[in-house]
């Protein structure tokens, strides 16, 4: 309490030597990344105020008038002062948008091979100097090209960049950088945790809720250019007419921001909502049906990405229910698409019962079906090889199909990483997702330089998040939250930025340039992903949570209809030890890896002790590189990741009075539950291993509070007082 008023007081000295104001204003986050305050810094701001006295350009497209709007919006904010936006040049310094059709000015430049290299979306931006004035501009060859250019030029504004002899060339890695929205047509979302689903079904396609835009313009400014409206687990209604209208309305506003719809599709809509007998994907009148559907699509939404499918998988329809591959099923879809030039986004997640080990499932079922895809269908498969877990070994699908289109799909949504009420920065598995080697074609052939094409040269590329939006007024539930989806957009466009530099960006245009701000809340988010890792999933271990939620721990869990859908299937402890054995002794898993991977894996000695327990059963007293024994570092591990909870805390507590209080009681408030739930789990855990391992908890840690059967009744309480 007396460093609660100790806190207060000295925001309010604060205050009254105005010193920090601006961070002290109140906010809810509803603007997100995308905040036009004015700059702090004096001399950067006069700096950016007498580089640009001007903005030229020609609204002569939809497109063109949304980058008007935001041009002025942001360097208004941003320097304090109205700055004009004209048609032509003028004597005043200038910041120039245009493609070479709507500007002379770009057309004059010898650009054409810079604007060629960028292609489509890609944008310049350069300083000019013409008749004797320097000038910035941004130039792509498309309206939407300029539009990314735009949020990136407000970017380097916001993040304090020197524009000085400024030289920038971007263009997306990826070609198709889609958010999965696993929202029901009831406004329900599958793992939303941060309110309804953003679309008001029931009032489309006559009212447009203004938060649509906010939407689509969040998006455009981290580049991601698709959504997909519904969930994988699909509503076949959704391709009624009715609902077709309504998707309409939100293409139509989407459009401007160079985003596209998609649907998921229920496989067997043709016998569900379209009278036919069967779904057959071999059946002539099937085919049929989903040309007809399709054409449907596209007479109300003309620019139509395609469909999204989840089929074969946790009880959804698909081809094997009538003896067809996957294939099979899914080029149907890609013949209907086809002369629409629409895709099929067919997921890879698939996983029976009867499966030794779930691990091998999506590779030994598609990489048999190599080459018999369609071009226009591509393969969606998860960065690991069971569910989106803190962390997995890459999927070794990925460098495994060179005639299969193949794209990444990571989750935004912190399923697995404490819903909204836990702070987890997700940039450091993304990345480490996307840098992992595959082997494919030597050393170097990245998970990345399969998705972007540079491995096996695919028609199409993609990588796909799933969602984390909803309707709370800060979008996604817990502020940092939205780092999640800030970071999948920048890495969607460029892979090769770091999760650190994407960290800094974000908090810079989020809260605040003031390094005593700035430093504590990077090294929060860089430590969140590793401390969820310890307190849930140390060393390899997977799958712990209690079942249907997925929010609080029950490794006991055993008695259940699959065994895949157990906990003790993943970490198979007994009295003689721990872990997963993927080795030949085991399921052999290991041998879908390039056999630079698989060497790595193979031997207990080799294998990086993040991933021991994915892939070797360990004895509990094997001797790990600390010195300390399986058992005793597994402790260690669960208790660290309290501590570093506890740290975050503690580094958060540091920046009172230099960000707005609102957010500030708010993150303060969830790392206060956090803390309380890495308990749980590291209690719950220890003492359940304890059973197993026979053996004391080390001298030195504070033991549970609890009995493990208290644990055991908490799974079946606490996660509903929690959401």
């Amino acid at each position: 309490m007396i460093l609660k008023i100790y806190r207060y007081l000295l925001v309010l000295l604060l205050l009254v030597a105005g010193l920090g104001v601006q961070h002290l204003e109140a906010d809810d986050g509803y603007r997100l990344w995308l905040r036009y305050d004015q700059i702090s810094n004096e001399e950067v701001r006069e700096q950016y105020r007498s580089s640009i006295g001007e903005v030229v350009l020609n609204d002569n497209s939809d497109t063109f008038a949304l980058i008007k709007e935001e041009i002025t919006k942001g360097l208004s904010g941003l320097l304090g002062k109205d700055i004009p936006v004209n048609s032509q040049v003028t004597d005043n310094p200038s910041l120039i948008i245009g493609t070479p059709s709507n500007s002379n000015v770009i057309s004059s430049l010898d650009l054409t091979e810079k604007l060629k290299s960028v292609g489509n979306e890609g944008f310049l931006i350069e300083q000019h100097e013409i008749d004797g004035e320097n000038h910035f501009i941004i130039a792509s060859s498309t309206d939407i090209g300029a539009l990314y250019g735009t949020f990136h030029f407000l970017r380097l504004l916001q993040t304090h960049k020197d524009l000085q002899d400024i030289a920038i060339e971007s263009a997306p890695k990826i070609q198709h950088r889609v958010l999965n929205h696993w929202d029901n047509l009831d406004r329900t979302v599958e793992r939303g945790y941060a309110g309804l689903s953003l679309w008001e079904w029931k009032t489309l396609p006559n009212y447009e809720d203004p938060r649509y835009k906010d939407y689509a313009r969040a998006n455009a400014s981290i580049g991601i250019n698709g959504t997909v409206l519904n969930n994988v687990n699909a509503n076949p209604n959704m391709l009624t007419e009715q609902y077709i209208k309504k998707a309409a309305k939100l293409a139509d506003i989407f459009r401007p921001y160079g985003i596209t719809v998609y649907f998921s599709a229920n496989f067997f809509a043709p016998s569900r909502i379209g009278g036919l007998e069967n779904s057959d994907p071999l059946n002539p009148k099937v085919q049929q049906w989903w040309k007809d559907k399709v054409d449907q699509i596209y007479k109300h939404i003309p620019d139509f990405g395609g469909f999204l499918v989840k089929a074969n998988s946790e009880g959804q329809p698909g081809p094997q229910d009538y003896g067809r591959s996957h294939a099979e099923g899914a080029n149907v879809l890609a013949e209907a698409l086809a002369p629409h030039d629409g895709i099929v986004m067919w997921r890879a997640f698939v996983y029976s019962p009867e499966q030794e080990d779930r691990f091998r499932e999506g590779y030994d079922e598609f990489v048999p079906l190599d080459g018999e895809f369609a071009d226009n269908v591509i393969l969606q498969v998860k960065n690991g090889p069971i569910d989106f877990q803190p962390r997995e070994p890459f999927h070794p699908l990925f460098g495994a199909l060179p005639e299969t289109n193949t794209m990444m799909e990571l989750q935004i949504t912190q399923e697995y990483f404490g819903f909204s009420n836990h702070l987890a920065y997700l940039g450091p598995l993304y990345t480490e997702a996307i840098n992992a080697d595959t082997y494919a074609k030597g050393e170097g052939s990245t998970v990345a330089k399969v998705i972007d094409g540079e491995v096996f040269n695919y028609e199409h590329t993609g990588i796909a998040g799933v969602a984390n939006t909803g309707t709370n007024r800060n979008w996604t539930g817990h502020p940092f939250g939205q780092s999640n989806w800030y970071a999948f957009g920048r890495l969607a466009w460029d892979h090769t930025l770091t999760a650190e530099e994407i960290a800094d960006n974000w908090i810079r245009m989020t809260f605040s340039h003031e390094q005593d701000l700035m430093e504590p809340v990077k090294e929060i988010m860089m430590m969140s992903r590793e401390a969820g890792v310890r307190y849930r999933n140390p060393l390899g271990l997977t799958h712990l949570y209690a079942q249907g939620h997925h929010y609080g721990p029950a490794p006991w869990t055993s008695e259940l209809s699959r065994p895949d859908w157990t906990a003790v299937y993943y970490h198979k402890a007994d009295e003689e030890g721990i872990g997963f054995d993927r080795t030949e002794t085991g399921s052999n898993a290991i041998e879908q890896y390039h056999p630079p991977v698989k060497e790595k894996f193979d031997e207990l000695e080799d294998t990086p002790e993040e991933y021991l327990l994915w892939f070797h059963h360990v004895s509990w007293d094997h001797e790990m590189s600390t010195g300390r024994t399986l058992w005793e570092e597994l402790v260690h591990r669960y208790y660290q990741g309290v501590e570093d909870v506890r740290e975050m805390q503690r580094k958060w507590a540091s920046v009172e009075g230099l960000i707005d209080q609102e957010r500030y009681d708010h993150v303060e408030s969830l790392l206060e539950i956090q803390e309380e739930d890495a308990i749980w789990w590291r209690n719950a855990c220890v003492l359940y291993f304890q059973t197993h391992s026979g053996k004391p908890i080390p001298e030195g840690y504070e033991k549970p509070e609890h009995s493990l059967e208290y644990y055991k009744e908490l799974e079946e309480t606490h996660h509903i007082a929690r959401f």
